[in-house]
């Protein structure tokens, strides 16, 4: 539940609501907002009885909050949040961003080739696997640490924040120190475990959407990171399972403009694993874009044939920058477009 104050409540009113709320044996969070100040009721498994706080001092009114989950939701945090990886801003009112890099660290001579490729056509953000999940146990699985401390180099080296994922609880602490941002896995969005862990980390979590979950699911698993304290949270969108075989998986750009709605949390799209497929994925890089997407991810290795992960869903330099330059006269246009 919401308890909405009145916006010349005082202090002590405010702080009295909280106190009764405590009181309640429920937990108390403070929403400040451009056009109302409110107070969360957290900590509840049913409905909140309002009765003993009617008539107190400041109350407005009260909205009740029906969804598995709060803390991402507009109701208890209107305004957009823009999490900063780094020094880039990422966020729905926000120039787009852009995460490029290899699928898996090779090499240093693989990822400073691609390092070097992605910064030079323009994008912001640095990714690079050194822990892949696999599905089958003889595919490569990363360089692991090594993996971690090379991205962290050639990050710093072209001027790049860095994003990498973590698999395991035991690994946070050491991808932290090295990776400006924790990416968490589909098949790990519901390591509950993992989550709650991971929100304990000082550090923005990118959190992407397992390949069968709904949107409430994802939504959910999204509250574990701001439940346990962690409100740098970008939402990933990258393909579901359906009954289509022809592509790798379906990707579904229509929770872009529905979790605009529903949530704070900006959401960007990975095409590159929805599709699996090269030559389609520029096309929904800008499908992206044009839906509203606050970012996009995209692989991209110098030389994809030679790939050992992903290579026929990696871009090659040629293709990357062709694309990025096409990107440019895209969001040129939708700016004239907003403008006109």
């Amino acid at each position: 539940m919401l308890i909405v104050m009145e916006h010349n409540a005082a202090e002590q009113d405010v702080k009295a609501v909280v106190a009764q709320i405590e009181a309640q044996g429920y937990k108390a969070e403070s929403i400040p907002g451009g056009d109302r100040v409110a107070i969360g009721v957290l900590g509840n498994t049913g409905y909140v009885d309002e009765t003993p706080f009617r008539g107190m001092a400041g109350v407005r009114e009260f909205i009740h909050v029906t969804k598995p989950y709060k803390l991402v939701s507009r109701d208890f945090h209107p305004e957009d949040t823009v999490v900063e990886v780094g020094g880039v801003k990422v966020g729905w009112n926000q120039p787009p961003v852009m995460i490029a890099g290899p699928c898996a660290i090779e090499s240093r001579e693989q990822l400073e080739a691609a390092s070097k490729i992605v910064k030079e056509a323009g994008a912001d953000i640095l990714r690079g696997g050194a822990f892949k999940p696999r599905t089958g146990p003889h595919s490569f699985q990363g360089l692991g640490y090594e993996g971690v401390k090379l991205l962290c180099e050639m990050s710093k080296a072209v001027g790049m924040p860095s994003v990498t994922e973590v698999m395991r609880i035991d690994q946070l602490e050491t991808v932290a120190e090295y990776s400006d941002c924790l990416q968490i896995g589909a098949r790990n969005m519901q390591n509950f475990d993992l989550l709650k862990e991971a929100a304990k980390i000082n550090k923005p979590i990118l959190l992407k959407r397992g390949m069968s979950a709904t949107l409430e699911e994802f939504l959910a698993a999204a509250e574990y990171l701001l439940a346990g304290g962690n409100p740098n949270v970008i939402l990933c969108e990258r393909g579901i399972r359906t009954f289509e075989r022809a592509l790798r998986n379906t990707l579904d750009l229509s929770v872009v403009p529905y979790l605009r709605k529903v949530t704070h949390l900006p959401v960007i799209v990975d095409p590159s694993h929805a599709i699996g497929v090269r030559d389609i994925i520029p096309h929904l890089v800008k499908a992206s874009i044009v839906v509203g997407a606050a970012g996009v991810m995209v692989e991209v290795h110098p030389k994809p044939a030679c790939a050992l992960c992903d290579g026929p869903q990696s871009l090659n330099p040629d293709g990357f920058i062709k694309m990025m330059r096409e990107l440019k006269v895209l969001r040129n246009a939708l700016d004239m477009g907003e403008e006109g």
